[in-house]
């Protein structure tokens, strides 16, 4: 056996088969839910893959999944991986010309969609000829395949041909600042680095079958609940780390925070996933408003990334959530997990990260580690993709070889101290140049959402005839607070932050937008502040 996600899933199904294994709930109260063990989902598994075969797809063309979060997510890219079909996930807020790119981009052979997603569908068809199997999520729909037939008319046996670790699975980029890109890893790169090679808190197996093993020798008792969307890599890896500990993991369709709340208490859930700000933050109101008093005893842990936690809302849960440890967990669709942030983060002392042992600051030119407190980017090396799918210009930018071994270089700048702490300083996609000073919006918006009206925000620049570019600020105000002033606003930021930093320009909005996962969309954040400034 090789360290290949299908077989090792396997294994584990094979010592843990009457285990609970995935729980979904549509709309927590209402009833609507599923509950499957290992056995029954790895027959699931099964017949999708039998019935993609079947269906003429071959192993290595490509299979999209453009759904909701649900028990046909997970159970597609299981028979995928089985198949050795390799899986896509699509952003299900794209519209037709965004869906028409990505589904010619990834070259997909084969689509599985939620019926909501129906006519968008259809609008790109006409332009992505290669597609040439659905599989409709849904209510039966004349033409096209339903998925409840599919999943019918394949073998619940397994019998696939042999796999290996270098079977490959690709991460499409979130796309928020520019066009998304497809991360192709091989599976047992995937599996270290970002699965933790069976343990993520551990030590990582050494054999592939040290996984059953361990899950054998141990329990029950940990129910994993990644609450972002599958379509982002994140929650649909934080699954797998459930599947690989032998372990529970639950699922909502969407994210509803009090929802979530509901179904921590019911399921006794120890183990939440979430993308920042965008996602705690209103689980903190829902807990501390019309769910006070849930019963969340049983959290042993949450985690985010994806997205920085910003200092007051984490201070904030803590009161909340005492005994639950907190994790500011730094990672990308690039290099998986590279590290998590120390307690002393906040707008004083910047995103301190200590990174494993994998993760260096390099200068981009020379891929050299830079000296203490000089600014690089963040690079990985070892278990890391091969690059990215159908663009070799941006995969020779990204991936090089140093000393044998394959390296990513991120697009997240940073400094590193004498302990060897990384401090995070942003995207340099996103860096604002302002009179020839550098400003990375993280950091101002980490000050931004220490002002007791404000809500969440975005940093964007805007061109400037004196500075070259302007700090803006664009803020989504508290609930019943007063709208703040640039001023109230600037003298709030003057007590943290350089003044090179402070923001020039306020704009109010409805809401910040960001991606169903809670991801920063700096394309949009820039396109309002440019069209207020006029």
């Amino acid at each position: 056996m090789e360290y290949n996600l299908a077989d090792l899933f396997e294994s584990v199904v094979d010592v843990a088969a009457d285990r609970e294994a995935l729980v979904y709930v549509d709309h927590p109260g209402t009833g609507a839910e599923r509950r499957l063990t290992y056995a029954e989902l790895d027959a699931a598994a099964n017949r999708i893959g039998h019935h993609l075969l079947d269906s003429g797809i071959r192993p290595g063309e490509h299979l999209g999944l453009h759904l909701y979060n649900g028990v046909e997510y997970l159970q597609t890219v299981l028979g995928c991986l089985k198949a050795r079909i390799v899986p896509v996930n699509v952003n299900y807020r794209y519209v037709e010309d965004e869906l028409i790119y990505l589904y010619r981009d990834a070259d997909l052979v084969a689509l599985v969609f939620d019926a909501e997603f129906t006519d968008r569908v259809a609008a790109a068809l006409p332009q992505t000829p290669a597609l040439r199997h659905l599989i409709r999520v849904g209510p039966p729909d004349g033409g096209v395949t339903s998925f409840a037939d599919a999943e019918a008319s394949g073998s619940p046996g397994r019998g696939f041909p042999d796999r290996s670790g270098d079977d490959q699975f690709i991460i499409y980029t979130g796309g928020t600042t520019g066009l998304p890109k497809g991360v192709m890893w091989r599976q047992e790169d995937l599996f270290f680095s970002g699965l933790g090679g069976g343990s993520p808190t551990g030590e990582a197996v050494k054999k592939p079958e040290e996984l059953a093993e361990r899950v054998a020798a141990g329990g029950g008792g940990i129910t994993f609940f990644p609450t972002p969307p599958l379509m982002h890599g994140t929650s649909t890896l934080t699954a797998f780390i459930g599947f690989n500990f032998g372990q529970r993991v639950v699922l909502h369709r969407k994210f509803v925070p009090e929802e979530v709340l509901r179904t921590i208490e019911k399921e006794k859930v120890t183990s939440i996933s979430l993308v920042g700000d965008a996602m705690l933050r209103p689980l903190i109101d829902a807990l501390d408003g019309p769910l006070r008093g849930t019963d969340c005893s049983s959290v042993f842990s949450v985690s985010s990334s994806g997205a920085i936690m910003s200092d007051t809302v984490r201070r904030q849960f803590r009161e909340l959530m005492p005994n639950a440890m907190l994790l500011n967990n730094f990672g990308s669709s690039e290099s998986g997990f590279n590290g998590t942030a120390t307690e002393d983060s906040g707008p004083e002392r910047g995103f301190r990260v200590r990174v494993n042992s994998r993760t260096r600051v390099v200068d981009p030119a020379t891929h050299e580690p830079v000296a203490p407190g000089e600014v690089g980017r963040v690079a990985q090396r070892g278990h890391v993709p091969l690059g990215y799918y159908n663009d070799p210009v941006k995969t020779a930018e990204t991936f090089f070889r140093k000393d044998g071994e394959r390296w990513v270089l991120l697009g997240d700048m940073a400094t590193v101290d004498e302990e060897g702490v990384v401090v995070v300083l942003g995207r340099g996609s996103q860096c604002i140049n302002t009179g020839g000073e550098k400003v990375y919006p993280e950091e101002v918006e980490q000050a931004l959402k220490s002002h007791p009206d404000v809500y969440d925000a975005l940093v964007a620049g805007v061109p400037d005839r004196t500075w070259g570019n302007h700090v803006a600020a664009v803020v989504q105000v508290r609930d019943g607070a007063a709208r703040p002033s640039l001023e109230d606003i600037q003298r709030h930021c003057r007590s943290r932050l350089a003044g090179y930093k402070i923001p020039r320009q306020l704009v109010v909005t409805e809401s910040i937008r960001r991606s169903p996962s809670g991801k920063a969309d700096y394309r949009w954040a820039r396109e309002v502040a440019v069209a207020d400034d006029r």
